[in-house]
This record gives C-alpha cells, sequence and structure tokens, in this order.
C-alpha cells in the first residue's frame, strides 16, 4: 500500500416467496396427489386445450467474487476456511497474495510459495487467483529517485524480460493460467522501487513489455490489473496508466483515510473513487479493489457501511478487504463495530451466527505491502496488539 496517503458487498440472499407456487411450475417438480388423480381423469376430446409450455428455471446470478488478504503465505489459504465459518458459510472465491519483492528469483515465483495457492485455485472452477506482481527487485530498499528511473528505463530496454517469462511459465505449469496479476500497484505512490514519479513514459513502457512477454507464453490467459492507489498521491495515477492495450482491469486500493476524511470526502477527491468508477467505465474495463479496509480513522462502522453499499452498487469484478490490524474485521478485534457490518453484510443465507471470536496466530502484513504507522498509531496500535511499522524495511511487533 502506499505509505504516505493511507495504510491501509452487499449482496444479500433473496428467498423467494411463493416457493411452492413456482416449483409446480418448473420441469422436474412433484406434483401433489390429488393433481395427478385429476391427471388421470378422463376429459372430453373437444376440451382439451394444448399444454402450456413449461415456465424454465431462472439460474441465479453467481455470487460476487470476493475474499480478504489474510497472510501472505499458506496460512492465508488455511484462514479462508476460518473466515468462511465466521460469515457463516458464504464462499470467499478469491483467494490473494503477494510475490515478495526482495529479489528476482521469489518475482519469477518461487514454486513451493505458489504450489498450494494454485492447488486452493484448481479445487473449484469459480475461484479467482489474484497475484500482485512487483516490477523491480529491492522493491521496498528505498531506492533514490535518480535509482529508481534507471532501473524503469533499463526494464523499457527488455533487460528484466526474462524474469516475467519464467513467472509466466510457472503459473501456466502450476495449472492457474488464468491469474489475475495486479503489476506494479500503487505506482503513483513513494514506497517502491517500481513507483511511476520518476519517469512516467520509462514505466509505461515497462509495464507494456512485460505484459507482453508474459502474454506470449503458450497457454497463459492471464488478466493485468493496473491498480493506483485512491487519490493524487506523488504523482496523478492517470499519468502512469500505459493503455487499454494491455490493461485488462482498473483497481483501486483505498482504505479510510486520511483522518476526519469523510466516505463523501474519498468519493468526489481528486482522482477519488468516483473518478476510479468513471475512468474505467470510458474504456470499457471492469474496476476492482484488490485492497480496501479501515485504517486512520480507527473503528467506522458507517465506512464500512459506505464502501459496502459502493461495492454492490459499483460491482467491481472482485474485492479483497485487507484483514489484518489496524484494516481488517476478522482478525482484528479492536474494530469490532465495523466488524458486525460487514458480516452481516457478507454472511451466508440464514444470516450471522454467534460463533466464538477466533484464537488466531499472529498475521504477517505482506512483504511488499506493509503500512506506516505515524506517532499518533502507537497507542491504538498497542492496544490492538499488532503493529506494522515500515521505514525503508518492514517488521513486526507483537
Amino acid at each position: 500500500m502506499a505509505a504516505q496517503q493511507r495504510s491501509r458487498r452487499r449482496w444479500p440472499l433473496y428467498v423467494a416467496a411463493g416457493f411452492l407456487a413456482l416449483a409446480a411450475l418448473v420441469p422436474g417438480h412433484a406434483v401433489d396427489a390429488s393433481a395427478q388423480k385429476a391427471a388421470q381423469t378422463p376429459v372430453p376430446t373437444a376440451t382439451v386445450l394444448p399444454p402450456a409450455p413449461p415456465v424454465p428455471a431462472v439460474p441465479l446470478a453467481p455470487q460476487p467474487a470476493f475474499g480478504a488478504y489474510l497472510h501472505y503465505g499458506s496460512l492465508g489459504v488455511a484462514r479462508m476456511a476460518g473466515l468462511s465459518r465466521w460469515l457463516n458459510g458464504a464462499q470467499l472465491r478469491v483467494g490473494h497474495t503477494y510475490l515478495p519483492g526482495d529479489l528476482w528469483s521469489n518475482i519469477e515465483g518461487e514454486p513451493r510459495f505458489l504450489d498450494v495457492w494454485a492447488a486452493w485455485r484448481r479445487e473449484r472452477a469459480d475461484r479467482m487467483f489474484v497475484l500482485n506482481v512487483p516490477m523491480m527487485e529491492r522493491n521496498e530498499e528505498g531506492v533514490s529517485d535518480a535509482e529508481a528511473r534507471a532501473l524503469l528505463r533499463r526494464g523499457a530496454a527488455g533487460e528484466f524480460d526474462g524474469h516475467y517469462r519464467r513467472l509466466a511459465e510457472r503459473l501456466v505449469a502450476l495449472g492457474v493460467p488464468d491469474t489475475v496479476l495486479v503489476l506494479g500497484w500503487e505506482m503513483n505512490g513513494i514506497t517502491y522501487t517500481h513507483r511511476c514519479g520518476p519517469d512516467p513514459e520509462a514505466w509505461k513502457t515497462y509495464w507494456n513489455r512485460i505484459v507482453t512477454v508474459m502474454r506470449s507464453v503458450a497457454g497463459q490467459q492471464f488478466r493485468f490489473d493496473f491498480t493506483p492507489s485512491r487519490g493524487r498521491d506523488d504523482i496523478p495515477w492517470t499519468q502512469c496508466y500505459p493503455g487499454d492495450t494491455t490493461v485488462d482491469i482498473i483497481g483501486m486500493d483505498t482504505y479510510d483515510q486520511p483522518r476526519g476524511m469523510s466516505f463523501d470526502g474519498q468519493v468526489t477527491e481528486p482522482y477519488g473513487l468516483q473518478e476510479h468508477v468513471d475512468f474505467a467505465k470510458e474504456r470499457g474495463k471492469p474496476i476492482s479493489y484488490p485492497e480496501w479496509g479501515l485504517f486512520r480513522n480507527g473503528d467506522n462502522a458507517e465506512y464500512m457501511r459506505r464502501m459496502l453499499a459502493w461495492i454492490d452498487e459499483h460491482k467491481p469484478l472482485y474485492n479483497t478487504i485487507t484483514d489484518y490490524c489496524p484494516h481488517g474485521v476478522w482478525q482484528c478485534r479492536r474494530n469490532s463495530q465495523a466488524a458486525e457490518v460487514y458480516r452481516s453484510a457478507l454472511s451466508g443465507p440464514t444470516g450471522p451466527l454467534p460463533l466464538p471470536t477466533p484464537q488466531l496466530a499472529p498475521v504477517s502484513p505482506p512483504h511488499p505491502n506493509c503500512s506506516p504507522l505515524d506517532l499518533d498509531d502507537w497507542l491504538g496500535s498497542w492496544l490492538g496488539g499488532k503493529v506494522c511499522i515500515r521505514s525503508d524495511w518492514w517488521s513486526r511487533i507483537w
């Protein structure tokens, strides 16, 4: 997430009234005994009417794809079952993780890292695997603008092509050729080496080169998600957009910040939520919210209600809440009011059940996605039991 600006559906299931009456019209449903007897009674030929055509069953629309970031490694997969139980059986269709941005070998997709995620994705046809992909190694080392600019130009010239070809080949070999790739996320900030600001033209050329290389691998069906952080940040994200040919989804990472900003403010600010929706609509692209959640305004139930309503209205291809403190709802106990809103909105068809609070191991922030906390956050973070700090590196204090 973009450190300088922020840290980081309601899909009610309507139960059809008059089910028994409709069931009699759908082929294959039984009728009652009196109806069967009447059907066997002889009727004068002159009064027989042509049989009415059967009423076809209307298939239910699939539940919108949602999930949560729960941990970058295998624990992230394991914890999805617990979150689903907390949501009274609601199915998490999106698995979301991040490739470490420390070394090129990890950006190429270590098989031991990707295997468990690929296995989860292959279990069901309606699942979606979302993978954040850094565009540079040493992605969180705080390199200077001059060095970032030089690296972007080397990437634009093709020096790093081989790393992305190998990643594409590994994803195809693992049986997840339809992975959604959030490439170079939050490029409009200053956190990452893969930031756009030092040279927007080189950044766009480099993005297009990576996409072209990965699409050249046989069997791939990748979708590439261009995801800035909400707002202007260091540079307007529109200046980094690489073009409609190489972008399949236009995403946005958005958290409840800065302190004191209302949800309406988050909608209307320059390069905010409304501009994101409008920008994608103009280009005929679906939207997404790969990262979203609470932050500077604490346990904000109103933000949660408004963000879920926004998601419900604008129907992103997928969304994944960041579920660790201070952003989350299931694994962050201090956000109890917002958690109740989230749980009520997304629970399974019979509504939320009074399940016990989960006993959880500490949650690791994603390697490439740690949230900076200012001095005012220390007390709240300490009381919540977890805090993630980063300057040019990240660590955890529990």
